[in-house]
């Protein structure tokens, strides 16, 4: 079979389920059995698992050189999906079909591409010359929408009310900006993991609350 295929890759893959169920549920939202907590939960699943799965790579201390271009390759494919198509079709399916909406919708995808080529080629150049563990990055990292976009729909259960829709789109086209400009961020350690379990409880309080749905 083609591929690799050990414990370093299947975080990565666990993300990639959890988002594809996430989208499942927008789309069903239009039949009347999808649920949009649920779709954003399992963003901040796929954040959670993003957040570990380098770790987890470099863990195995014997990988040959393909299997480490392997790694950055198949994690930012699915980093493109987790931040960058799945919140397009979150957009979309709030009334982002067109305008405002349709600009955002594609500019979170673009600029998605754009940073996750840009530092396949850094990185993959920065592992060529050391093993030591990346401590920021430059411009906002795309794991940042897993966290960013659920606080958002956090405050459009009540506070944002119809306006929430057009907050979205600001925030996406703001987020797709910043992951291409470059300024300094601290790579997330323990907070940003804590922040998101903090999210999620949110998130199932709020929907069994009846404030979400």
């Amino acid at each position: 079979m083609l591929g690799f295929y050990n414990y370093t890759v299947i975080l990565t893959y666990l993300g990639l389920a959890s988002s594809i169920f996430g989208i499942t549920q927008v789309i069903e939202v239009y039949k009347g059995h999808g649920n949009y907590s649920i779709a954003f939960l399992c963003l901040l699943i796929s954040g959670l698992c993003d957040l570990f799965d380098g770790r987890i790579a470099r863990m195995k201390k014997d990988r040959t050189d393909r299997e480490k271009v392997f790694g950055i390759q198949i994690d930012s494919l699915c980093d493109l999906i987790f931040f960058g198509v799945f919140p397009a079709i979150l957009g979309y399916s709030f009334g982002m079909n067109h305008g405002l909406g349709l600009i955002a919708a594609i500019a979170i995808v673009l600029s998605a591409v754009i940073r996750l080529g840009y530092f396949n080629t850094v990185e993959q150049e920065r592992q060529s010359q050391t093993q030591e563990k990346r401590h920021d990055y430059r411009g906002l990292p795309v794991t940042s929408v897993a966290i960013i976009l659920p606080i958002i729909y956090i405050a459009g259960g009540g506070l944002l009310g119809r306006t929430f829709p057009f907050v979205f789109q600001i925030c996406l086209i703001v987020i797709s900006a910043l992951f291409l400009i470059k300024f300094r961020v601290k790579k997330p350690q323990i907070f940003g993991v804590l922040l998101l379990l903090l999210i999620g409880v949110l998130i199932l309080i709020g929907f069994f609350q009846g404030r979400l749905r």
